[in-house]
């Protein structure tokens, strides 16, 4: 049994994508009966998972204290994993200082530096380049934090081949682990809704992440319309926590608009769907949502950016749209053809099956940190830039720290 330290940006909920990957990454430790603490400084919402009911020391933790490093020193982790990079620079040179011999881990979520430029870059209608990503601040900072730390989390194809070739970034500091779904048994599928028994549309996602809240305003504007000219029987639906005030106003039920919030039954809410629309027009990482379509066998259709890294060259669960008008139009064909509605709905299974199955990416991912837990030394020696930034003339964020502790002192 090993002590395993999971540093959050915020408790995790399961209104989130990034919140069902942490539980993901929660419940392998904990299948290992290892001693799981869960550390963050954000306070809980409602929608919080009860940790404690999961046997998981909770660790309320402060930003810039030395209260930290007490804790840490006192609990001697084997394993500290950082929910994403700017948790890494908080307290990652903590870590290193009082748990000098833990495993550190990068759990990225997504590239954030990626998410981010592209949605600067979609503002101001320019193409994204890996040029333009690898100028920006908030990538070098990223990259310098996966260097730091012996193992990073990357949840796609696409992101580890980014980081590989355009980052130039050693394969032996990268790990894909993608979301972990169980195998989804014949008879759990046979059980679902057919196509006759579903109807209407579902766009579902989290209100505080911005390529959710533009999808749901370009639906508004451009998408919905060309839909319900076609189909005028057809309702839209749309879910998520936290929307804010410029999504619930746009509530029509006039026009088959309806902004429902936060689903109590997110399985509920997809069997009973014929079709999940995604016009996702930045972002990064693995789209959750999509990923639910899957496993409750609703076809979607989404864009280049939704599909990224997802199917790895199997055919897609339903349909991929490069504008307004094309995404109307596939949407429209696959909601009034049962054959290719079915024919969508294997292949999501299929790319499940194939790509996220929970049980081999477990094994692969405890697997990857046991070798590198034998071989530590030898791991850290060989990462010589990571070696570098850890040097204390390169720590920047170590010393800004210690400023704003003194000062607030």
């Amino acid at each position: 049994m090993q002590k395993v330290l999971f540093i959050g940006v915020n408790w995790p909920e399961l209104t989130t994508a990034a919140g069902t990957r942490m539980m993901q990454l929660l419940q392998v430790f904990l299948k290992r009966n290892d001693q799981v603490t869960f550390a963050s400084t954000a306070s809980e919402s409602d929608f919080s998972i009860d940790l404690n009911a999961l046997q998981i020391t909770k660790a309320p933790i402060k930003l810039n204290s030395t209260s930290f490093d007490v804790f840490v020193s006192d609990l001697q982790p084997d394993i500290v994993i950082f929910d994403r990079f700017i948790i890494e620079e908080q307290f990652g040179w903590r870590v290193v200082a009082h748990a000098p011999n833990a495993l550190r881990v990068l759990d990225t979520e997504d590239i954030h530096s990626l998410r981010n430029i592209r949605e600067e870059l979609f503002k101001k209608q320019v193409s994204f380049s890996s040029k333009l990503w690898l100028q920006t601040d908030m990538a070098k900072r990223e990259i310098a934090s996966i260097y730091r730390c012996d193992i990073s989390l990357i949840i796609s194809t696409f992101e580890m081949e980014l980081l590989q070739k355009r980052a130039k970034i050693d394969s032996a500091l990268l790990l894909h682990v993608p979301f972990m779904v169980e195998a989804l048994s014949e008879e759990q599928a046979s059980s679902y809704p057919d196509f006759s028994a579903r109807k209407d549309f579902i766009c579902i996602g989290n209100g505080k992440h911005a390529p959710n809240v533009d999808a749901v305003l370009w639906l508004k504007t451009k998408i919905w319309p060309l839909i319900k000219k076609q189909l005028p029987e057809a309702n839209l639906h749309i879910y998520g926590s936290y929307l804010a005030q410029q999504v619930v106003q746009m509530h029509k039920p006039k026009e088959g608009f309806y902004v429902n919030g936060f689903t109590e039954n997110l399985e509920d809410t997809f069997v009973h769907a014929r079709l999940n629309l995604a016009p996702l027009r930045f972002g990064a990482g693995i789209k959750g949502k999509l990923l639910d379509s899957m496993r409750f066998g609703t076809p979607s259709i989404t864009t280049p950016i939704g599909v990224e890294g997802m199917a790895d060259g199997l055919p897609w669960n339903g349909a991929i749209a490069i504008d307004e008008v094309d995404f109307a139009a596939k949407a429209i064909a696959l909601y009034t053809n049962e054959a290719k509605w079915i024919e969508a709905q294997e292949n999501g299974f299929k790319i499940l099956q194939t790509n996220y199955d929970a049980v081999r990416l477990e094994h692969q991912f405890i697997t990857a940190l046991e070798k590198i837990q034998k071989n530590l030394i030898r791991h850290r020696q060989e990462n010589i830039v990571g070696n570098l930034l850890l040097h204390q003339t390169m720590q920047s964020t170590k010393y800004m720290a210690k400023w704003i502790e003194a000062k607030n002192a």
